[in-house]
């Protein structure tokens, strides 16, 4: 009951509808990922299956994890980064299995992000952990299903990680790109576990985290997994060798860095707004939940910050049932007027770093559209 009062504010507040460019259709290249996704994945799931009938629910659960929606960002990115680089007509297929790669890699990292939050639903569907543990009790089978459903995750979300790597080798570039690609793909892996172990321990122990703190988190779990490391890793697959290009790569990085920074910080300060307001028939998961577990999101720790003493009292309370109350406290304190503002800043910030950028004129209308698009929305 208490997710569905929030729903009423979502009108009101967070990610409004974007006001400025958005980037040309990408749906051709989803549906090019996608397909590089499904003929992998059925596969490597045949291989898996051979070994074993029993493995079958695990291949499954693993495919439908990866092809089941997503807005397709990382790839979406990536392919960006890739074209500033390579310019305006270059083949996209040899680089496709790369592209792809992410999305396994994002895979991984949710489900066991799920498992990590004990989360019930992911894109509006029951979590891998969940289905497992609903197999298991439904088979009779011994032991606890929850522990039974965590294990089982854990190992979907290795199997998609090993999956990525393999997919990744599959890119037809010279063996530099390749190899450049790979190091900024690592580099991205690092980051993502990072941030995520500061995820947790900011859960542990709210009472001793700052904003400054939370962004941080955000710029190593969020913009350099979700945002920087894909441009780079774009532009690594086509900065391999000719010279015009080699000149030019240092000054497209550190354009593609303050833009992947920028758009990376304001895509989680909006994921804040939305882990509060957001309409859980859009985003797929329960509205509130970081006001549940008292996360220490920057919205969260913003609105602490500004409130007076007795909203404060209401902020900290761990026991409130009343999601709808504490969440228009959040918007009383002036926090979420705060992030928006924030927001804007991060994306001004970002289309100013393409200023004078030596990129593809194509690409750099996309990444335009595309720092608004990501920042500005209701899931």
């Amino acid at each position: 009951m208490a997710n569905d009062t929030l729903v009423e504010r979502t009108r009101d507040v967070p990610c409004p509808p974007p006001q400025r460019s958005t980037p040309p259709n990408d749906g051709r290249l989803r549906a090019a990922v996608d397909t590089t996704l499904a003929d992998f994945l059925r596969h490597e799931s045949a291989i898996l299956e051979s070994t074993d009938a029993a493995l079958r629910p695990l291949a499954a659960l693993a495919r439908d994890s990866v092809l089941a929606g997503g807005k397709r960002l990382r790839p979406t990115f990536a392919h960006w980064g890739w074209r500033g680089v390579a310019g305006p007509a270059p083949a996209v297929e040899p680089v496709l299995p790369a592209f792809a790669a992410l999305e396994l890699l994002h895979a991984f990292a949710l489900i066991h992000d799920d498992v990590m939050d004990g989360s019930a639903t992911r894109r509006g569907r029951p979590t891998a952990h969940q289905v497992l543990a609903t197999q298991h009790a439904q088979a009779g089978r011994r032991g606890p299903a929850e522990r039974f459903g965590t294990a089982g995750a854990v190992l979907v979300g290795d199997l998609c990680l090993v999956w990525a790597d393999r997919l990744l080798s599959r890119a037809d570039v010279p063996a530099p790109a390749l190899l450049a690609a790979r190091r900024c793909y690592d580099e991205m892996r690092v980051e993502a576990i990072a941030g995520q172990y500061l995820d947790v321990l900011g859960d542990a122990e709210p009472d001793s985290w700052s904003v400054d703190r939370a962004l941080r988190v955000a710029r190593l779990k969020t913009a350099g997994y979700t945002v920087t490391r894909p441009l780079l890793f774009g532009a690594a697959l086509a900065g391999h060798g000719e010279r015009a290009v080699a000149g030019r790569l240092e000054r497209v990085t550190d354009a593609y860095q303050r833009y992947g920074a920028a758009v990376g910080e304001a895509f989680q300060l909006c994921d804040d707004l939305l882990g509060v307001f957001g309409d859980p028939a859009v985003t797929g998961k329960p509205a509130g939940d970081d006001l549940r577990t008292g996360k220490p999101t920057a919205l969260l720790l913003l609105a602490r910050r500004l409130a007076t003493a007795a909203q404060a009292a209401e902020l900290t309370r761990a026991d409130s049932p009343d999601l709808r109350g504490i969440a228009e406290i959040v918007t009383d304190t002036g926090a979420v007027a705060a992030v928006e503002a924030m927001i804007d800043n991060r994306v001004d910030l970002a289309l100013a770093a393409l200023d004078g950028a030596p990129i593809d004129s194509t690409a750099d209308a996309a990444l335009r559209g595309l720092a608004v698009m990501a920042t500005h929305r209701q899931s």
